[in-house]
């Protein structure tokens, strides 16, 4: 039970998701007068079905992806066109529905649909997911979510080496008061107010942990896509141990999953980026580390390798990121700010992409549908308010990713539809379906590449670890 209940759960946070971005087509769809053969939540087979007037709903065996069966909608029927201005369509067979038999389906001309109908329906499944974005948004903001140090807090956590905000004298645990004079209250609230900064320059008022405070004045640089931001500088973030490499010197420390790193060699750490620097710092030397265990500080003695692959030295640590949340602090973001930040994280991401310097770390970066599982699985049991905000994410990047202009995609409809309205004639069916074929395939061959990629990435490592290997 106890591992089924996520399971249902992210069943019908994902099912959710589609049936809003379909119900959007269908309904756009049947108020304009077009015909909807079939309403399905999920492919394959179905495990049930039902014909409501002239549509069948269904639920189908595979729980990811769904559709809407809109012949007037299919660029591909054009080349079962009668050429007179009307589509040669193929009925739902009755005796099928009623498991009758499998007798020839009849023939039925349905009516052109004018191109500006079809691109409100194209739109409209995005439509769908954007309002449900909304209400899971609205309902964020009335309960609350666990707050991350970062949303807190305007401490640093990491300063990079040789970087201009090194030689300014900033170091890990000091703490960001004001910014152009503007008191702030959070990290995120700094990366913002650098971002929207009027000048290439900005003063930070500085506290250190001894209480001293003093003015700064830091030049800010552009990252990869092109967002200004303070240089060589990270917010807190705790140290959380999710699983050790096997064979590491923190493995042999007797180090555990769940153990929080307090310190590394007498140092106060503040992130997992500033444990990495002490670490290098060491070198390799033996080193005390500090942890948090069920409440009570423990200490060893830890060895450091140097990786190869990495070109780093490693004490064999992975992090837990979701760890880092209090859920006795909850923060109410505003609907408005909680879809607005949603969209900006996936325009950055296709602004990196398709920006050449970046295009590769974005590629690197990307997750497939079985990190988006691990993900939203991490969510559910850390908390159901988290999976609510995570579906909320979801459903503003399938919005935005369902209207890029590329066949099979809605965007794909609208950009032919356009086409349709201005020269006042359809596509070349030909070259419609030659389209259609080649992005079906590339998108399931990127389909495959990414769950092939994510499970040797997130999931072997997982069931090596359970089974001892």
């Amino acid at each position: 039970m106890f591992i089924l209940l996520p399971i249902l759960t992210i069943l019908l946070l994902f099912s959710l998701s589609i049936f809003v971005h379909e119900l959007g087509h269908f309904l756009v769809a049947r108020a304009l007068g077009l015909v909807a053969d079939v309403f399905s939540i999920g492919m394959g087979p179905a495990l049930w079905k039902r014909k409501v007037g002239a549509t069948v709903w269904k639920i189908g065996a595979v729980p990811f992806g769904g559709y809407v069966a809109l012949p007037q909608m299919d660029p591909n029927s054009f080349l079962e066109g009668t050429g007179s201005g009307d589509r040669l369509q193929i009925a739902d067979d009755p005796a099928e529905e009623k498991g009758e038999g499998t007798s020839e389906p009849a023939p039925r001309n349905l009516p052109r649909v004018a191109p500006w109908k079809k691109i409100l329906v194209s739109v409209s499944g995005a439509a769908g997911n954007m309002v449900f974005a909304f209400l899971l948004a609205t309902l964020v903001w009335i309960v609350g979510k666990p707050a991350s140090l970062q949303e807190r807090n305007a401490i640093i956590g990491y300063v990079e080496a040789d970087s201009p905000s090194a030689a300014a004298g900033l170091t890990p645990g000091d703490e960001i008061l004001a910014l152009n004079g503007t008191p702030v209250a959070s990290w995120l609230v700094v990366a913002e107010g650098v971002a929207l900064a009027p000048a290439d320059t900005v003063s930070l008022l500085v506290r250190a942990p001894t209480g001293a405070e003093r003015e700064v004045a830091i030049e800010l640089e552009t990252n990869d896509i092109g967002l200004r931001m303070l240089p060589g500088l990270d917010g807190l973030a705790p140290c959380h141990v999710a699983a050790l490499m096997p064979g590491s010197g923190a493995e042999a420390a007797g180090l555990l999953p769940g153990d929080q790193i307090l310190r590394y060699d007498g140092q106060k750490v503040y992130s997992p980026a500033h444990l990495s620097q002490r670490v290098e710092a060491v070198g390799d030397r033996a080193a005390e580390i500090v942890f948090l265990r069920s409440g009570q500080e423990q200490s060893a003695r830890v060895e450091s390798r140097y990786d190869e692959e990495a070109e780093r030295r490693l004490i064999g640590i992975q992090f837990n990121t979701l760890s880092d949340l209090d859920y006795g602090d909850r923060t109410h973001p505003t609907p408005w700010a909680q879809v607005k930040s949603h969209a900006g994280s996936i325009f950055r991401f296709l602004r990196a992409l398709t920006t050449p310097a970046t295009s590769g770390a974005a590629a690197g970066a990307v997750g497939g549908p079985v990190l988006i599982l691990i993900m939203l699985w991490l969510m559910v049991k850390s908390s159901f308010i988290l999976a609510i905000w995570f579906t909320g994410l979801l459903n503003v990047n399938l919005a935005i990713l369902n209207l890029l202009p590329i066949p099979i995609l809605d965007g794909g409809h609208v950009v032919m539809n356009l086409y349709e309205w201005i020269a006042r004639r359809p596509p070349p069916p030909r070259l419609v379906n030659a389209l259609a074929n080649l992005f079906a395939i590339l998108f399931i061959t990127l389909f495959v590449i990414l769950t092939f990629r994510d499970s040797v990435r997130h999931l072997l490592p997982t069931l090596r670890h359970w089974f001892g290997g």
